[in-house]
């Protein structure tokens, strides 16, 4: 992948049965592509995503598909599947959710 790539979140849109994340990609001749990402709701209603990690997983889909593709996929949407969110969850183990302060049981 190219070092003249830059890749900006833009934001996202609640849809139906998915949200839909859009990123902008600056090449260095001053071409921005815009392309979106979407993760379906049930992926969130299962936990298999969390809302705040979203950007991050389709970022990492989106660097993933522009380094296979030398910064020139053909397609700019992409759906986010389980072995995505499977993959993300295994590089990016969450931390103990437990309240440190939290009195222990006897």
């Amino acid at each position: 992948m190219s070092d003249n790539l830059f890749v900006q979140y833009v934001g996202f849109k609640v849809k139906t049965f998915d949200r839909e994340y859009t990123f902008n990609v600056h090449v260095s001749e001053g071409e921005i592509r815009a392309f979106k990402l979407s993760i379906s709701n049930e992926a969130f209603n299962a936990h298999r995503a969390r809302f705040q990690d979203a950007p991050s997983i389709c970022s990492t889909k989106l660097h993933r598909e522009l380094a296979g593709h030398a910064n020139n996929p053909l397609e700019s949407s992409y759906r986010i599947s389980d072995s995505d969110l499977e993959e993300y969850r295994s590089a990016h183990p969450q931390k103990s959710s437990r309240y440190p302060y939290a009195r222990k049981t006897n």
